[in-house]
């Protein structure tokens, strides 16, 4: 029988794992208690032993910890469910059952963990070590001997364990880095990090290039940040259009923001309008953020259209516009310094707030 001309696709599972997930539903089901023992001693030559019931095993707990070294939450899509293992019932001669093993959730740091409906948050994890409870095992029951008293000497009782916690919880990342970056698709931020930092995104003359977020750490008169690139935004990206807004959430924890105008658009103003119309449907404090606007390759403009592009975005955003080119890297460093002044200032800032004692 001759094979058929029909070539099967196989998944390759290791391009798979190297795919950026920043969001994932997992289902959690801490052990339950072991059940207490009812048992007598029995020995020869010894007619009331008494009660030696031992105790059950606690029931093992869910626990999320922060480890060094992820960046993604790819683990958490072949694997969606985490059951930690029952406490061991006990036993005669007072022997206590066995606890049950925990469950580790390894998260990267800046994972929130929500309750099942999205929105409430349960823990924010910022640094590496961190763990929350998740799921608390049950209590293992008491033994008949626990319940020996002078009253009672043979009690024939004991307690079963605790019933085992059951949820569903989702884990959603959010990049921690000091600067990200904004602007419509192909405005050149792709470029401009991997002219700037050590990061190597994927660069293409085409809309939505970038279609997950990018990190690079970027240096400047020998002090370094770290810079996030996130794929392009759209008129109603709020609303689901393009790869909607799902990718600003990496940006929130940032100090300063970088929009980027692509210059060889026919209207810079309006390209402004829409990246910060988007940032106030968004909500939050992305909309109050430190912003720095820089008009991008001006390299393809000449010095008439380049003047009356500049001169229109610095009316309409009311501030400073900075001109650069991430191919000919012309005012790059000036641009980076101001965001390394922003991201101090930041900083500070925070630090005098956390260091300020409360007064009666």
């Amino acid at each position: 029988m001759e094979p058929c001309g029909i070539d099967i696709e196989r998944p390759d599972r290791k391009s798979d794992t190297m795919k950026f997930l920043d969001l994932a539903k997992v289902h959690l089901k801490s052990g339950a208690g072991g059940n207490g023992c009812v048992s007598f001693r029995r020995a020869a030559h010894e007619e009331f032993g008494g009660p030696d019931g031992g105790n059950g095993g606690q029931g093992g707990d869910v626990v999320a910890e922060v480890v060094d070294g992820l960046n993604t939450l790819i683990d958490f899509r072949y694997q969606q469910h985490f059951f930690a293992k029952n406490g061991r019932p006990g036993m005669g001669k007072q022997r206590s059952g066995k606890d049950g093993d925990d469950v580790v959730l390894k998260v990267p740091v800046g994972t929130e963990i929500l309750e099942d409906d999205e929105e409430t948050v349960i823990m924010d994890l910022t640094e590496v070590g961190q763990r929350v409870l998740l799921a608390k095992g049950g209590n293992g029951g008491f033994g008949n001997l626990h319940f020996k008293s002078s009253t009672n000497q043979a009690p024939r009782r004991a307690n079963p364990g605790q019933p085992l916690i059951e949820r569903t919880v989702w884990l959603r990342l959010k990049l921690i880095a000091d600067a990200g970056l904004l602007g419509l698709p192909n405005a050149g931020k792709s470029t401009f990090l991997a002219s700037t930092s050590n990061a190597r995104p994927k660069i293409a003359d085409y809309p939505f290039t970038t279609l997950h977020p990018n990190l690079g750490v970027v240096g400047i008169d020998s002090t370094e940040f770290v810079m996030a690139d996130i794929p392009g935004l759209i008129e109603g990206a709020h609303e689901g259009r393009g790869v909607g807004d799902q990718f600003l959430g990496h940006v929130e924890r940032c100090a300063v923001l970088l929009h980027l105008i692509d210059g060889t658009a026919e209207d810079v103003v309006m390209d402004y309008k829409t990246i910060v119309s988007e940032l106030e449907q968004y909500g939050g404090n992305l909309a109050f953020k430190k912003r720095i606007t820089a008009l991008n390759k001006i390299d393809a403009l000449d010095e008439v259209e380049r003047a009356k592009k500049h001169h229109a975005l610095e009316v309409v955003s009311g501030k400073k516009v900075h001109q650069i080119s991430g191919v000919t890297r012309v005012g790059l460093a000036d641009c980076l310094r101001d965001i390394r002044f922003a991201i101090d200032s930041h900083n500070s800032s925070t630090l005098q707030t956390e260091t300020v004692k409360w007064r009666p």
